[in-house]
């Protein structure tokens, strides 16, 4: 996939009260953590010979070189109890997602006396960053070796990434939207002047110009795609002629996606590519959103920022899948399908479903490119980024797959704890029938992203937001 890499900006902090040894061991524990976990961080060890902020006049200077070196994120352990006006002063000049975080305080000595006293410090860091509008994320005081520590940073990692890949987004948009869609309407200036989401069209003439160029003067890397196509899936149904326009159409959508800086792509799958093409762009967009460009159909922009914000909430470890929210389970109340024809990611289709691209099976036209399989099941997120009338929010909750009837396209069979709790939320919106999905339980991530984007209200429905904040606290461990 095409991971994006995250850079950590590590000021650990100390107060001048306190131990300076022990904020040092406890520094350099914390950095030996980061490492073991492969997180790529910069810190301020050329600060001063303690790599420690601890005077307010070093703010700046911190602030200064983190932008340089391009950070993604500020982390700011506290290794006693901390200078909150420094660490208030770095985060707010920076305005990345920030952790609070110090490790829990040891017994006092013998004698009585106590090193560190971190904790009390969080609760002045806190205040401060409050007081400076700056928002933050929380791990509760807990041990450097603790499951708490460990799982809140790797989730404030994705919820980092999560708001990153959402704000500044560059979405290609293939064509309008379908006549039929008013679902997919949206405020493109407003994506801009809110977020600096751009939207980056081209037409259906300049894609079909290039592919036919393409298939005209067949290149190694066409001839490549073509035989990576093949091997990967089964294609006999598909003439070899479309099976070049398939390909060059995967390669056209690849270059202009570099070419134009884009992060994914909303495409008109139909009906104007059918009479340009020929041929339907399913396994097209599953391939593209299988190598971490994600395709939204039916020109869904809203889609596609869902879409990157869930492959960023997973930290680029699982591709995504772009679903309709179809038809409810015929026996199971709580069941719901997840389908659409064929933009799922081959990756994700079970062992033993045929990886078959067949003709469309709906439109009756004879056109190929439909892919058919189902994926796996297992913990499933479910969002969708949507709003209107001025009004965003973050629609998110936890699924798992289930057992369920044959149908054609890529599909799979949810279950949820409450599917009426979940089809009254979409019913009155503002949200529409498509939703993002992608394996694992990322709903906690994408919930603490929103924190992070101003306007986005997160709505939660299973965990609800009570179970979301018990989760970050750590009640489950």
């Amino acid at each position: 996939m095409r991971e994006k890499e995250f850079t950590v900006g590590l000021v650990p902090t100390r107060r001048n009260v306190f131990s300076r040894e022990e904020a040092g061991r406890y520094k350099k524990r914390i950095e030996d953590k980061l490492r073991a976990w492969g997180v790529r961080f910069v810190n301020i060890d050329w600060l001063n010979d303690e790599g420690l902020l601890y005077n307010e006049l070093d703010a700046p200077a911190v602030a200064t070189r983190f932008r340089a070196e391009g950070v993604d994120a500020v982390f700011a352990p506290h290794c006693n109890f901390g200078t909150e006006g420094a660490v208030g002063q770095v985060a707010r000049a920076l305005g990345k997602p920030f952790l609070l975080w110090g490790p829990r305080d040891d017994a006092p000595l013998a004698d009585g006396l106590r090193q560190r006293d971190t904790q009390c410090g969080l609760f002045a860091t806190s205040k401060v960053l409050r007081r400076l509008g700056v928002p933050f994320t929380y791990v509760i005081n807990s041990g450097v070796d603790s499951p708490q520590f460990e799982r809140g940073f790797r989730d404030f990692m994705g919820a980092a990434a999560a708001a990153r890949a959402f704000l500044g987004a560059r979405i290609g948009q293939l064509d309008t939207r379908p006549p039929a869609f008013w679902t997919v309407m949206v405020n493109e200036g407003e994506l801009l002047e809110r977020w600096g989401i751009q939207v980056v069209p081209t037409t259906l003439v300049d894609i079909e110009q290039a592919v036919k160029k393409l298939v005209a003067s067949p290149t190694p890397a066409l001839r490549d795609t073509v035989a990576d196509m093949k091997g990967k899936a089964n294609l006999s149904q598909v003439p070899e002629e479309a099976i070049q326009r398939l390909a060059a159409l995967k390669l056209t959508l690849l270059a202009w996606a570099e070419r134009e800086a884009l992060d994914a792509i909303a495409i008109q799958c139909w009906d104007a590519l059918q009479a340009a093409l020929g041929l339907y762009p399913c396994f097209v967009d599953s391939e593209l959103t299988g190598m971490g460009l994600p395709v939204a159909c039916e020109t869904d922009i809203h889609g596609a920022l869902t879409a990157l914000m869930a492959q960023a909430a997973g930290q680029y470890t699982t591709p995504i899948f772009f679903a309709d929210l179809t038809i409810r389970h015929p026996s199971n109340e709580n069941g719901e399908l997840l389908w659409h024809c064929g933009p799922f990611p081959l990756a994700l289709a079970t062992p033993d479903s045929p990886r078959q691209v067949s003709t469309n099976y709906i439109a009756g036209n004879g056109l190929p490119g439909v892919a058919e399989w189902q994926i796996r099941g297992g913990e499933i997120t479910l969002a969708r980024f949507d709003g209107d009338h001025g009004q965003y929010s973050l629609l998110l909750g936890h699924a798992r797959g289930t057992t369920g009837p044959f149908t054609r396209g890529t599909y799979v069979w949810v279950e949820v704890g409450n599917w009426p709790r979940w089809e009254q939320k979409i019913i009155y919106g503002p949200y529409i029938h498509h939703i993002v999905g992608i394996h694992g339980s990322f709903a906690p991530v994408l919930y603490e992203a929103c924190k992070y984007i101003p306007g986005l209200a997160p709505d939660p429905v299973e965990p609800t937001a009570q179970e979301i904040e018990a989760y970050w606290r750590g009640e489950d461990l």
